[in-house]
């Protein structure tokens, strides 16, 4: 239950700081989805971005360019 807050709390303020994730919760509440609908996809979105992360070693890189060998 800890985790699931501290995740609400991360999400709630990428909304706010993150001129990328405020954009595009404004964008799907507008559309329609319910706030906490939202939430939850921007908790995902900062999930799967730390496992990326962390599985291929390397720090968070607003524009990374996938580089195919």
């Amino acid at each position: 239950m800890e985790m699931k807050k501290l995740l609400y709390l991360g999400a709630t303020s990428a909304i706010q700081y993150s001129e990328e994730m405020k954009a595009y919760y404004e964008r799907k509440v507008a559309a329609g989805k319910k706030p906490m609908c939202v939430i939850n996809a921007v908790r995902n979105k900062l999930i799967s971005r730390a496992f990326v992360c962390i599985n291929q070693n390397r720090p968070y890189e607003k524009n990374y360019k996938h580089i195919l060998a």
